[in-house]
């Protein structure tokens, strides 16, 4: 029987998009302000890769710049995304509040491992009371590799699981499952790509069909 799941957080349970483009249209408006940057807000590109660590993310986004500015960069992205969390404008997916304390009656674990940093995480936890069902929430900041499978065998070492699964919405979500023997759960939802999916173990197109999903394990 499984007795902890390993949710991914953006994507999978905080709806990262209602933010995203606020954010990231104020981070690129400060370069534009710097005259770092004359171009649009490169946010089709930073859909299509959601869910690497920031560290990536800015060197995929901003290739020809120095480290220091994509560092100021990441820092400021950071403090709009953290102020448009606590200013109420983001978002849980559907059902959220209802499955995590279901799975709790059902005595499941119930864990977040994110590439998010942990203030970052630490805002949405906070806002949307999450840590009333979630045991504890681990950041990629938290290792020296940026691997999200290193991330989830941190969580799996720290607290025994034996039997669990990991629901995310990308490839990295599928491949930590499998690294960590566990049931990867694929999340159809605004930034999963079809290709991902079908190398995940169990597919769901809304949390409230985890449940259904998780009892035949």
């Amino acid at each position: 029987m499984l007795n902890a799941i390993i949710f991914d957080m953006d994507g999978t349970l905080f709806q990262t998009n209602t933010i995203l483009e606020l954010s990231l249209e104020d981070a690129f408006q400060r370069l534009r302000d710097k005259n770092l940057w004359n171009e649009k807000t490169p946010i089709e590109k930073y859909r299509d890769i959601m869910g690497i660590p920031l560290p990536q993310v800015w060197e995929a986004l901003l290739p020809q710049h120095s480290k220091e500015v994509r560092a100021e960069t990441d820092a400021y992205f950071l403090e709009r995304l953290v102020g448009n969390i606590r200013n109420g404008k983001g978002a849980l997916y559907p059902y959220v509040t209802e499955i995590l304390p279901l799975l709790k009656e059902h005595g499941y674990s119930i864990f977040i491992a994110s590439n998010g940093l942990p203030t970052y995480l630490k805002a949405i936890v906070k806002y949307y009371t999450l840590d009333k069902w979630v045991t504890e929430t681990f950041s990629i900041a938290q290792i020296d590799t940026l691997d999200k499978a290193d991330l989830v065998k941190l969580v799996v070492d720290k607290y025994n699981i034996t039997s669990g699964a990991v629901v995310g919405d990308r490839l990295s979500d599928i491949q930590a499952a499998k690294a960590n023997d566990l049931l990867a759960i694929g999340c159809n939802f605004d930034f999963a790509k079809v290709m991902e999916l079908v190398q995940a173990d169990q597919v769901i197109d809304n949390l409230r069909e985890l449940h259904a999903v998780l009892a035949p394990y």
